[in-house]
C-alpha cells in the first residue's frame, strides 16, 4: 500500500517534514541561546521591571 502513494503525496509529507524540523530547530535556538549579559554589551531587555511605591522605605532590622 505505501507503495501505491503517488509522488504528489510524498513530495507534501517530506515538505511538512522539513517545515517542522525547522520549526523544531528554531526553538531549540530559542530555548538554549545565552540570554545573559556579555560584558561590553548592553544586557538584554528583562521581561519584568520591578519598582518600588514612592515614599514606602522598608528598613529590616536584626532581631
Amino acid at each position: 500500500m505505501a507503495g501505491d502513494a503517488d509522488s504528489g503525496a510524498v513530495r507534501e509529507l517530506l515538505v511538512v517534514l522539513v517545515v517542522a524540523g525547522a520549526g523544531l530547530l528554531l526553538a531549540m535556538v530559542a530555548a538554549f541561546a545565552p540570554w545573559h549579559p556579555r560584558p561590553g554589551r548592553p544586557a538584554p531587555a528583562g521581561l519584568v521591571e520591578l519598582h518600588s511605591p514612592a515614599g514606602s522605605a522598608v528598613e529590616w532590622t536584626a532581631s
